[in-house]
Formats: structure tokens, C-alpha cells, sequence
């Protein structure tokens, strides 16, 4: 944390610039919500941003900074850690573009090395393009994936968090892990093990653990339509999942499943439930975003830092108009603040 201020050093990546990142930075700099929460400092290309604010007829001064110590965000004031030379490349919005890629992922990579060294408590990221980023060498399906990397973390899961507030009726909010993540289905039934069931619940109950008091209350998806019923739609219910329950309860985990996934989800959001294991990425990703897709945040658990990021893409078909929302990218933030307070076991602001 910041001696001075008490808050959190934020580090927020780019994104892919052919995308909306740059847009929705600029248009969520302004908020003085924002500034309480934390002190934001952008990494990228400060000329992206000049772009951004432009379109969006902001008065915003972005001045580049060579180091984050040097950071003195404000309203009207964005610094930003330059990458490389600082010349950004000429990017056409809304194409893949390898160059584009490779900015996505310098801007991670030094995001991470800062908060890895305690210069940053939190990473925040604009979305990126995985088409534009293996086009770029780097071979990872996602951001999730990369930071597991970076971060030399071997149990990790990306996690959908929806802050408290309607239609939720849980005053901690409704946490959503998964279990397999960026794959294709096909695979997701071989990937699907008692081990990797039994990990995220372990993960997701560590989360939940940070934003309430008393144990965590989880429910686990099954896999197949209404839980395999007794077996005639499928073994994995009784043969993967339970077993990884039953572990997970014998640990003192407050776990209940494998519960059919077109209903668990209806019982969470009534506030049953604290958080939600799904057994793949559609599964979770579209209960909760039908529930909060605006409000939604992305979040890396498992990993020794703080990385939040925005629940959506990089928009390319409106990219550069003008026209992005930044509410998710506010949210990502506010999240990422109150996490690191967590952590840092100091009260958030």
C-alpha cells in the first residue's frame, strides 16, 4: 500500500489497441470514485491514449513516466509506464494485428513483474485479442493462462465475481469458478478430473474466504443435463464430481453437489449460495453475465498477486467510435483495490 494515501498502487494494461482498451481508460479516468479507490497508473502507449481522449472530448493530460514510482494520477492526469521506445504502433481498429499482440503482452508482462516485486498491489487489464496475441508467438489461450505462467503458479482458475447488489440477495456478491476453462468441449469431458474439481473448490473457498465472515457457502455443478440423472445421462456425476466434494467436505469445505447446473445458479443468486464451481467456461460465464454482465469481473485466483480484468472483449466492432461502456473496466478496478486492502489487511477506501 501507499504510505502517503493509504491506497493501493494500481497497474492497468492496455489491452490490444486495435480494441476498446484504451477507449474505456480514458473514459473511466475521469471518475473521482476511481482516484478514492486507488492510484491508477496506465501501462502502454501514451499516444493510444491521447486518441482515446480525444474521441471522447476529454481534457486529459497523459504524461509518460519511465518509473511507476514517479506515478501522480489525478482526474485529469494519466501517467503512463511506456513500453519499449515509447513509439506506438500504427494500429487499425477493430483488425488483428500481430503488433498489437505483442503490445498486449509487453504491457502484462511488465505489469506483472512490477506487482510480483511489490512495486504495484494489483494488475488490472483491458481486454486483449487471443487471435492477435498467438499471431504475435505467444502461444497462450488467454490472459488467465499467461499470468499463470508469468506468475509460476501450477493451481489457478479464472473466476467471474458479481459485487453485491440486484438481483443478487447475497450480501458478499456471487463468485463463479471453472473448472476447465479455454478449450473445446470435446475436451472438456477428459479434462474433468476429481483432482481439478477438488482444487477449485479449494480456490473459490480461499476467495469467498477474503469478503465474508464464517465459511464460505459453495455449490458444484454437474456436468451432464439434470446431474446425469442416476446415471442414465452420463457417470461423471457420480464417478468425478461427488468424490471431489466428499474430499472437499472432509477438509471442512461447506460444499453441496454435483447440483443440477440450470438450477444451482437460480439458488445462488437467491443467496443460497456464495459462490458457484463450474465444470466449464460456458457453463458459469453465462448464468452470471445474464445476472450482471456490466458489473462483472474477471479474476485470477491462485496467483501470489492481485489481477483483475474486465468481463468482455475487445469489441472490435465498435472499437474507436467513441461509444464503449467503462462500467466493467470501473468495476475490474474497484475490485482490485479491495482485494489488495484484503490482502494487505488494512480497510478498503
Amino acid at each position: 500500500m501507499n504510505s502517503a494515501s493509504g491506497k493501493p498502487l494500481v497497474a492497468i494494461t492496455q489491452g490490444d489497441p486495435a480494441g476498446i482498451g484504451p477507449e474505456i481508460i480514458a473514459a473511466a479516468w475521469p471518475s473521482q470514485e476511481l482516484h478514492q479507490w486507488c492510484r491508477p497508473v496506465v501501462v502502454g502507449y501514451a499516444d493510444y491514449l491521447r486518441r482515446a481522449a480525444a474521441i471522447r472530448k476529454l481534457q486529459l493530460d497523459v504524461r509518460e513516466i519511465a518509473n511507476v514510482e514517479d506515478a501522480e494520477p489525478s482526474p485529469c492526469l494519466i501517467p503512463c509506464l511506456a513500453l519499449g521506445d515509447g513509439h506506438a504502433p500504427d494500429i487499425s481498429p477493430g483488425r488483428i494485428d500481430a503488433r498489437a499482440g505483442e503490445a498486449a503482452h509487453w504491457a502484462i508482462l511488465l505489469a506483472t513483474e512490477m506487482a510480483l516485486s511489490g512495486k504495484v498491489q494489483a494488475v488490472v487489464t483491458a481486454p486483449i485479442n487471443k487471435e492477435a496475441l498467438q499471431k504475435a508467438g505467444y502461444q497462450y489461450p488467454g490472459h488467465t493462462e499467461l499470468f499463470a505462467e508469468l506468475c509460476r503458479t501450477r493451481e489457478f482458475a479464472m473466476l467471474l465475481y458479481l459485487a453485491p447488489g440486484a438481483p443478487l440477495k447475497n450480501p458478499v456478491g456471487l463468485s463463479v469458478i471453472h473448472v476447465t476453462l479455454h478449450m473445446a468441449l470435446r475436451k472438456v469431458f477428459q479434462s474433468i478430473t476429481v483432482d481439478e474439481i477438488h482444487s477449485k473448490i479449494k480456490l473459490v473457498d480461499g476467495f469467498v474466504a477474503l469478503l465474508k465472515e464464517g465459511k464460505p457457502r459453495i455449490g458444484v455443478c454437474a456436468l451432464n443435463p439434470h446431474g446425469g440423472e442416476g446415471g442414465l445421462f452420463g457417470s461423471e456425476e457420480a464417478t468425478i464430481i461427488a468424490p471431489a466434494v466428499r474430499r472437499a467436505q472432509s477438509e471442512g469445505i461447506n460444499a453441496d453437489g454435483p447440483l443440477p447446473a440450470d438450477s444451482v445458479m437460480v439458488h445462488a443468486r437467491d443467496g443460497r449460495f456464495d459462490a458457484v464451481v463450474a465444470m466449464y467456461h460456458d457453463q458459469g460465464h453465462i448464468a452470471l453475465k445474464l445476472l450482471g454482465m456490466k458489473r462483472a469481473v474477471n479474476v485470477t485466483v491462485g496467483l501470489p498477486i492481485v489481477r483483475t480484468s474486465v468481463a468482455h472483449g475487445t469489441a472490435f466492432d465498435i472499437a474507436w467510435k467513441g461509444i464503449a461502456d467503462p462500467g466493467s473496466l470501473l468495476e475490474a478496478i474497484r475490485v482490485a483495490a479491495l482485494l489488495a486492502a484484503k490482502r494487505a489487511g488494512t480497510p478498503p477506501t
